[in-house]
């Protein structure tokens, strides 16, 4: 079983990082480009996959109701920040809630983190205003708006879900330190892009 486990998450994380090839996915004007090239934004950008997978594993370590509310609290919000970005309202300090994100996502999985689920909610809604914000200004010249949104929608669930199954492996001894070294190692990467944002 855990052999079993092992392998699954190996074969996702090399599925994404095999993605890496076909980044040039922005030209293009049809619906699939638009979907794919959305779907790929966030997959690409590795400010943007380790927040995506420290919700993942955050709402995997919590348990019930966090497992499943966090993943989709993060989406659902992460689209009105993602409009707010196509239609060009102004918001500052984008780039440093996007790092931010790392530092305390990755901090709250590292330390076990337990604050009242609502508090919890509310700081990953707050986290995927900026991240959709971002997915939302940099929409490719040509591309499909729509089709552009549901593709970094899916990109993003798809990154909480690799989150969740590294955060499932919480429930043996060896995974909780597996799971909190992964958000450890989430915090450092989210310091290190806060360092260039205000840098």
């Amino acid at each position: 079983m855990k052999g079993t486990l092992v392998r699954s998450i190996g074969l996702v994380v090399a599925l994404l990082l095999s993605s890496a090839g076909i980044a040039e996915a922005h030209v293009g004007t049809g619906g699939s480009s638009g979907f794919l090239s959305g779907f790929l934004h966030p997959i690409m950008g590795l400010d943007h996959v380790v927040a995506m997978v420290a919700v993942g594993l955050w709402g995997a370590q919590l348990g019930k109701p966090a497992i499943w509310l966090l993943p989709v609290t993060f989406p659902l919000v992460m689209a009105l920040g993602g409009f707010l970005g196509l239609v060009g309202v102004p918001m500052p300090g984008v780039e440093i809630g996007i790092a931010l994100s790392g530092v305390l996502l990755g901090a709250a999985v590292l330390t076990e983190s337990r604050p009242p689920m609502i508090a919890a909610a509310i700081l990953v809604g707050l986290f995927a205003i900026f991240h959709g914000y971002a997915h939302g200004a940099e929409l490719p010249l040509g591309e499909n708006a729509l089709f552009f949104s549901l593709g970094f929608v899916v990109g993003t669930g798809l990154l909480h879900a690799v989150g969740i199954v590294i955060g499932l492996l919480y429930q043996w001894p060896w995974g909780k330190v597996t799971v909190r070294v992964a958000g450890g190692a989430v915090g450092v990467v989210g310091a290190v892009f806060l360092w260039n944002a205000i840098a």
